[in-house]
């Protein structure tokens, strides 16, 4: 019995060693065009992302996690937010260097992605079974009949009470917890092997929110997909994820494996986020918050980008940027001193 485990730990360690890159984002920038110049929104940008493993990205609003979820999914054509520098690589390819027409046969059947709020990212005035069938017919040869049955078959896998009724549903007549459920079972209706979860769990209340993580992650189960799942809540994060990376001012400050991270938070910003949450552990009268806020993309900062707010700040910190270097093996931070605070 002893051997047998044994073996399973060690091809399961074996498994992670050799685990395979499905996505990798090498140093991308990101600006947004105001009247004559470009600013920076996103800066250097690095991640990796391993077949059937989730990532998660995490931080206040503003710090970047939706534009490089936008990026990645190549939604920021024809807007203002433009991709100055860096790669994007799925499955081997540079989508960057892609045709547009290229790109798009991806989109939606190879990589796939859940808004933030089902509500707007729904059409109002089409039946949710046809826009379920619309994303299908899109990427697979199939009849109109053949994406009907696919779509009752995703409703009941995203247990929607009664598919057969709901698939002529308007996205006005369901709960936003069933919305949500919509907007997975479009997102996973070509069994995409990347899915992308922009805070999934927005404005649901905290019942709902576990029953649609306990279905993101049953359905990887199933499939084998890698989630990038974004949110503020480390909570969450650390329940679902892989690996964790938190970004600040469009910078990854820190990033490293979910065990590590939550064993050993080098950096500031991260434990303030930890800090800010209650625990149901200790009794506390009052929850820290981190000072300040982030600044805008139009504000000039030089050093860190974090300084402003830190309670640890010395000189140094407000002169030169730090870069990101590995504390551990697999754990990297952004912050001069994260090593002695």
């Amino acid at each position: 019995m002893q051997c047998g485990t044994a073996l399973i730990l060690g091809l399961k360690t074996i498994l992670q060693v050799c685990s395979v890159a499905l996505l990798e984002l090498d140093n991308l920038n990101i600006a947004v065009a105001s009247k004559d110049k470009l600013l920076p929104v996103v800066h250097d940008c690095s991640l990796s992302l391993a077949e059937h493993e989730t990532l998660g990205i995490v931080g206040e609003s503003g710090c970047g996690k939706s534009l490089t979820a936008l990026a990645i999914m190549g939604l920021l054509e024809g807007s203002q937010v433009k991709i100055t520098s860096g790669s994007i690589v799925f499955d081997g390819q540079n989508l960057l260097e892609m045709k547009p027409s290229r790109r798009r046969l991806i989109m939606g059947d190879r990589m796939a992605m859940i808004f933030q709020e089902p509500m707007t990212s729904l059409n109002p005035v089409y039946r949710i079974g046809d826009q379920i069938i619309e994303v299908i017919r899109q990427h697979r040869r199939i009849s109109n009949q053949g994406a009907k049955q696919r779509a009752l078959e995703l409703l009941e896998l995203v247990k929607i009470p009664q598919p057969e009724d709901r698939i002529n549903s308007f996205p006005h007549q369901l709960s936003g917890g069933q919305r949500q459920r919509v907007m997975i079972a479009i997102a996973m209706a070509c069994d995409p092997a990347l899915l992308i979860a922009d805070e999934p769990t927005t404005a649901l209340d905290v019942t709902v929110q576990k029953e649609v993580l306990d279905l993101m992650l049953d359905l990887q189960q199933r499939t084998g997909t890698s989630i990038i799942l974004i949110s503020h809540d480390l909570g969450v994060i650390a329940e679902t994820c892989n690996e964790v990376a938190v970004m600040y001012r469009g910078r990854i400050i820190e990033k490293a494996r979910t065990r590590q991270l939550f064993s050993h938070m080098a950096h500031p910003y991260t434990r303030g986020l930890l800090a800010s949450i209650p625990s149901v552990v200790t009794d506390t009268d009052w929850l820290e918050a981190i000072p300040g806020r982030v600044p805008t993309i139009d504000e000039q900062l030089s050093g860190c980008a974090f300084h402003p707010r830190c309670a640890h700040t010395k000189t140094s910190c407000s002169q030169t940027e730090p870069p990101l270097i590995e504390v551990q093996e697999h754990h990297a931070v952004r912050c001069h001193f994260a090593g002695e605070i």
